[in-house]
């Protein structure tokens, strides 16, 4: 899952899904935090859908800065932060931002076995026509 958490070195994710990070937890840098503000206010009726990048150092490329943002405590997603908060899987992280191709060998394996996965479809199961509702 760590591995698979590195997808996150590219893409944006909109306010109204960090905004309890931002504004409830104390394990984010200060100056990051304060710069993401500005775009994202406390009040839930705006600046819900204003985007910031998941990797602020390099938003625009595959690498493993994913890891160091973690580290310095600049995750954007409280599931990205935890994973170095949490003993099971910094050390994962202190790996992933030192050793970009150890990163890179990993996600590439973790994805292949991720898209082996066969799911259950008919009685046993079903896809979801949208993630975030049961059909």
């Amino acid at each position: 899952m760590v591995a698979l958490s590195g997808g996150h070195t590219i893409g944006q994710s909109q306010c109204r899904f960090f905004r309890s990070r931002l504004y409830n937890e104390t394990n984010i840098d200060a100056a990051f935090a304060t710069s993401l503000k500005a775009n994202c206010p406390r009040t839930t009726s705006s600046g819900n859908s204003s985007l910031a990048p998941l990797d602020t150092t390099t938003p625009n490329g595959f690498d493993n800065a994913y890891y160091s943002n973690l580290m310095s405590q600049k995750g954007l997603l409280h599931s990205d932060q935890v994973l170095i908060n949490d003993g099971r899987t910094a050390g994962l992280v202190r790996t992933y931002s030192s050793a970009s191709a150890q990163f890179n060998r990993d996600f590439a394996a973790a994805m292949v076995r991720m898209g082996n996965i066969s799911p259950l479809t008919g009685a046993q199961g079903q896809i979801r026509l949208s993630c975030s509702r049961v059909n």
